[in-house]
């Protein structure tokens, strides 16, 4: 983006659906955005597998032949429930655990249309983001208008005085793959100064590890 400092993001983090969904389109942007991650040389981590909008987005990436990393709890590994990963494979026991290790490894996330679990990946993160134990760019792809509910949700939870207008700023949107990936690259964090002084370190206490868990 010109005339904008622009982040270096070398792997990107995305949450979307094991199923396709009604409309076709959210498959051909899955599809696009793995290409889109590979002509940029980006590589993917994703939740692992090869069902649905997870499959067409890291297929398409490995394609590109950029790294795909899939992080896959192993209950989802017995009997083969979720398919073969396109890429690398690492297992973990929990959920949790799966997303803590998504949030290390990844320099920025995208959330395509998905169901419970990829709004439970998404919101987590952004409100991991918002108590500063990372400060790496979150976004969803609006395929179709299918995040307008959601957003507009968040803009009202804002007038009501239960998000801050900086924290908002947290979530990023945008119609397109290519817009979004500026975006998250073109992206400032602007941490509270009081949630900021927060130490979420290894040595921390036990309350604040459990913390981790914590909606705002």
């Amino acid at each position: 983006m010109k005339g904008v400092s622009v982040r270096k993001i070398k792997k990107i983090c995305v949450f979307c659906g094991a199923n396709s969904g009604k409309d076709v389109a959210f498959v051909n942007a899955a599809f696009h955005l793995g290409e889109v991650l590979g002509k940029r040389k980006i590589d993917l981590v994703y939740g692992g597998g090869k069902l649905g909008l997870m499959g067409c987005v890291s297929t398409a990436v490995a394609q590109h032949e950029r790294q795909v990393l899939g992080i896959i709890p192993s209950a989802f590994t017995v009997n083969n429930l979720v398919g073969e990963t396109c890429g690398k494979e690492i297992k973990v026991a929990t959920m949790q655990e799966r997303l803590v290790m998504m949030m290390e490894l990844s320099d920025a996330f995208i959330a395509l249309p998905g169901g419970f679990g990829t709004l439970e990946e998404l919101f987590q993160m952004i409100s991991w983001a918002q108590l500063s134990i990372h400060n790496k760019p979150i976004g969803v792809l609006n395929i179709n208008g299918f995040f307008n509910g959601l957003l507009s949700f968040v803009d009202h939870a804002v007038k009501q005085e239960f998000i801050t207008p900086k924290a908002r700023k947290i979530l990023i949107s945008a119609t397109t793959a290519d817009e979004l990936v500026d975006k998250l690259q073109a992206f400032r964090f602007e941490s509270d100064p009081a949630l900021s002084k927060l130490k979420w370190s290894p040595s921390s206490s036990q309350k604040e590890k459990l913390d981790l868990t914590l909606r705002l």
